[in-house]
């Protein structure tokens, strides 16, 4: 993999033509609106001793989600902490679910409550029952259901990471005027995908080099990680799939996401990332509709982009923006 698959003058101006469906916001507000139809409560369980925690308090979290259908989520809080918290709700990479809650200190230890969403099929928790009734040709979730944008698996888990800000309002002790959506990879287009369905619901976003941005050109140049799926499947159905493929994709675009949000962002980029080109981050971020968006770039990395060293970054950017939590 070269340094950057463009230049670096090419990247900060790379702004490619839309291809949004012309329906793409009423395909999404009728699946919202029949997923919120479907009704059923948020459940939690306090399970802060088994895990052995003093610091820290943590419910296990059931939220209804795609169908109606329960979601696991992990909710950690600061022990003691009084009044309304801000909270970032974290989506996972791609074929990782939501972990042990050990996995997730480092928000609650910054003072911040924090639900981390299952994700349906790749974690161990939350099923998908509703496999979709079109080919999963490949291995992976990359084609799950692909005939179509009815039937795609990220129109069931994008659903459920919708579904679990709607779940923020329904907690105490969290504040639904804060709420940060983020994620890395898988959950960083994730992220990008709350945040353009749901405005301004949601205080900021900050997704990292983000995964399911720039379907096209991500299949055409990455060899590595879940995109070789999609070229995989259309290797051998390139006849009469190619571009039915990416017509389903393009309701699932970080692009035409990014398109529709305005909150405040803080993304990042790896320049030698070769699973989530440098390319396909920048045109999510060059179509971000909000002015106040920042990228934050590190030169010399590969997918792992700034490692720990970007949760302080984070932290600083989220204090200047008033979403810290109170001293």
């Amino acid at each position: 993999m070269p340094l950057t698959d463009l230049g670096h003058d090419e990247l900060v101006g790379y702004r490619p033509v839309s291809t949004a469906p012309h329906d793409f916001d009423a395909f999404w507000q009728r699946t919202l609106d029949d997923a919120r139809s479907q009704g059923g409560a948020v459940k939690a369980e306090r399970v802060t001793d088994r895990f052995r925690l003093r610091t820290v308090e943590v419910d296990d979290l059931r939220f209804p989600g795609w169908n109606g259908e329960p979601v696991a989520a992990w909710l950690l809080r600061p022990r003691g902490a009084e009044g309304q918290l801000p909270v970032v709700v974290t989506y996972i990479g791609y074929s990782g679910g939501r972990g042990l809650p050990t996995d997730h200190l480092f928000w609650s230890a910054a003072g911040y409550a924090q639900l981390v969403v299952d994700s349906r099929g790749q974690g161990h928790d939350t099923p998908d029952r509703n496999q979709g009734d079109g080919t999963q040709w490949a291995e992976g979730f990359m084609t799950r259901g692909i005939d179509s944008p009815e039937n795609y698996y990220y129109r069931r888990l994008m659903t459920d990471c919708a579904r679990a800000v709607d779940a923020v309002a329904e907690l105490p002790g969290l504040d639904a005027r804060r709420v940060v959506v983020a994620g890395g990879s898988q959950g960083g287009g994730l992220a990008l995908a709350a945040a353009g369905l749901l405005g301004d619901r949601v205080a900021a976003v900050m997704p990292d080099v983000p995964f399911l941005c720039h379907f096209r050109r991500a299949v055409q140049i990455t060899g590595e990680g879940p995109y070789p799926e999609i070229a995989k499947y259309l290797r051998w159905h390139s006849r009469h799939r190619v571009e039915p493929t990416f017509a389903t994709l393009d309701y699932f675009d970080g692009v035409h996401f990014a398109q529709r949000a305005t909150a405040p962002a803080l993304f990042s980029v790896g320049l030698m990332d070769p699973i989530c080109p440098a390319s396909t981050v920048y045109a999510a971020f060059n179509h971000y509709a909000g002015d106040d968006r920042t990228m934050t770039v590190w030169p010399f990395a590969d997918h792992g982009g700034g490692c720990g060293s970007n949760p302080p970054v984070q932290l600083d950017w989220l204090a200047e923006r008033g979403l810290a939590p109170e001293q």
